[in-house]
């Protein structure tokens, strides 16, 4: 019988071969060819699973946004049935920073794509909307808190949810050039989270 294959497997792997040759030297100068070395595919079947480099590149920025949300949402379901939303509002936070190597293999990559994210329509779209996408989500939970009494009612939800995000992405870079550890920068979330959440009863 024919071999069956995994086709989202084959992407997947594909899109990992991008993601190392971001992480070691940027997206500039890689070829479908360096791709499809890495990868250990044929150039026409990385082709046929993505076409031309652009749509290379867009496809394996997706997959990785995806895999991102699938394990922010995984570690933020160890938080428990009831976390409340100071620790959930701290987990989504934390998914910014490179506290261990996926996630810092993670950011790597998005630091590689952040030049074509300026020159390139199709990538910038992608770009500008998951961190939107973020803001709304926290100016909720925020929200929520202030409706469980965790949170005083004069907070403005919205502009402390794009300050705490804002906050992290900056604490994310440094982390990543070793001005900060990743303890300093923990500590640093949870001190501002402190200024918004002051009470952390029913949690």
């Amino acid at each position: 019988m024919p071999k069956l294959v995994d086709h989202d497997q084959r992407r997947r792997q594909i899109a990992a071969a991008v993601w190392r040759l971001a992480t070691r030297g940027g997206l500039e100068d890689v070829t479908l060819r360096q791709v499809a070395a890495e990868a250990e595919v044929s150039a026409r079947l990385l082709q046929y699973y993505f076409g031309t480099r652009d749509q290379l590149l867009l496809g394996a920025l997706k997959i990785l946004n995806d895999d991102a949300e699938q394990r922010a949402r995984e570690r933020l379901a160890l938080l428990g049935d009831a976390p409340g939303m100071h620790a959930i509002v701290r987990g989504v936070l934390l998914e910014l920073l490179p506290l261990d190597e996926e996630r810092r293999n993670r950011h790597l990559v998005y630091a590689a794509y952040f030049v074509r994210f300026l020159t390139d329509p199709a990538l910038a779209e992608v770009a500008r909307a998951a961190p939107l996408a973020l803001e709304n989500l926290v100016a909720g939970l925020i929200a929520q808190g202030q409706e469980l009494g965790q949170v005083p009612q004069d907070v403005d939800a919205a502009a402390e949810a794009v300050f705490l995000l804002a906050g992290a992405e900056g604490i994310q870079s440094s982390v990543l050039l070793g001005q900060r550890s990743a303890a300093d920068a923990v500590a640093m979330i949870d001190h501002q989270l402190a200024r918004v959440f002051t009470t952390t009863n029913h949690e």
